[in-house]
């Protein structure tokens, strides 16, 4: 770097002092351009054609141009991998939890102003009164969620140990994750 400073000073004092020995192609295979900054000589310029023209003739040359640029990467050209998919699932399980756990705490403040029946003898009653099959799929529909991002968040805090960290360990660990949260929640769901 310190190197690189004094061959700059260096040639702008000798760009100073004697302009004329300097010419532009000189400058071109001396230095980079914007690194000389001399009053005299006019470094780097570029020759550009203008015309005037209508909007409407503007806007279809852009239409050309943009035909002939790249197309950015998305998604859909990408192989698929359980990590997106954990990824996106941890993050609605965490907003599914939270808002479901305030949406009922709300619920259960106001009860009393609307006349509604929160209270756990009344939600054991209605719960007790639906048949075998509800019973386990609504137990299932809510244990799921929980398991998932407990033991998603147990693999997230190993990972902050520096541990499972490579390529097919997070594979692998993703469908462990999965595994155990399906039969966690099944097992939760028919206790």
């Amino acid at each position: 770097m310190l190197v690189q400073r004094i061959s700059q000073q260096a040639l702008r004092r000798a760009a100073f002092q004697q302009p004329a020995a300097f010419s532009r192609i000189a400058l071109h295979k001396i230095a980079a351009p914007t690194s000389i900054a001399t009053s005299h000589h006019q470094v780097q310029s570029r020759q550009a054609a203008t015309q005037a023209l209508k909007q409407d003739d503007a806007y279809q040359i852009l239409a050309k141009q943009r035909l002939n640029r790249p197309v950015s990467p998305h998604l859909a050209i990408y192989r698929p991998q359980v990590t997106w998919y954990l990824s996106i699932l941890n993050r609605i399980t965490g907003s599914v939890l939270s808002g479901g756990f305030y949406i009922f705490g709300f619920s259960y403040l106001v009860a009393s102003l609307f006349g509604w029946h929160l209270e756990s003898g009344s939600m054991v009653a209605a719960f007790g009164s639906l048949p075998l099959l509800a019973k386990v799929g609504l137990k299932f529909s809510v244990a799921l969620p929980f398991t998932f991002h407990s033991f998603n968040g147990i693999r997230h805090l190993v990972w902050d140990t520096g541990r499972e960290l490579s390529n097919k360990a997070v594979q692998n660990t993703g469908w462990a994750v999965v595994g155990i949260s399906v039969a966690s929640a099944g097992i939760l769901a028919y206790l």
